[in-house]
């Protein structure tokens, strides 16, 4: 099932049940998809398309949170927060640190990375690599922490 078939599903399901956070939440990401369909883009959404969509939308949702806590809008960053969790549901289960921190050690001595001045080699190849499975702070921090 595609994402835009799982959106849709999922968009009855919650205008059925009245949960109004998931319905806004939901129609944000079809607004998304039909953009990005719209945007003049030849081919159909790739499972690649997707995860850069619902990413970029967790994303904009984290700074968000950050921006309304610094602010005290506690109310605002409580309704964010809600948001990202339905958003996460369609991402990909995100990687335990210990998990990839053995994955990029494996993917530095494929490479045969193994220094700091190694870190413009094994960060491009492991955001490639974990994209949508891990964030990408974390792989970056992970990356710096294996070519110590």
């Amino acid at each position: 099932m595609t994402l835009k078939e799982k959106i849709s599903n999922d968009l009855k399901e919650a205008m059925k049940s009245g949960d109004k956070t998931r319905l806004a939440t939901v129609r944000s990401i079809r607004a998304l998809i039909l953009e990005f369909e719209k945007s003049g883009s030849d081919s159909e959404m790739n499972p690649d398309d997707e995860i850069n969509l619902l990413t970029s939308a967790a994303k904009k949702r984290k700074d968000s949170i950050e921006q309304y806590e610094k602010a005290g809008r506690i109310d605002l960053a409580d309704q964010e927060k809600a948001e990202l969790e339905i958003l996460t549901a369609y991402l990909p289960a995100q990687m335990d640190p210990d998990e990839l921190y053995s994955e990029v050690k494996k993917l530095a001595e494929e490479l045969g990375v193994s220094n700091k001045s190694d870190f413009k080699i094994l960060m491009p190849k492991a955001i490639q690599k974990f994209k949508g499975k891990a964030d990408g702070k974390l792989v970056k921090e992970i990356v710096e922490k294996v070519l110590e």
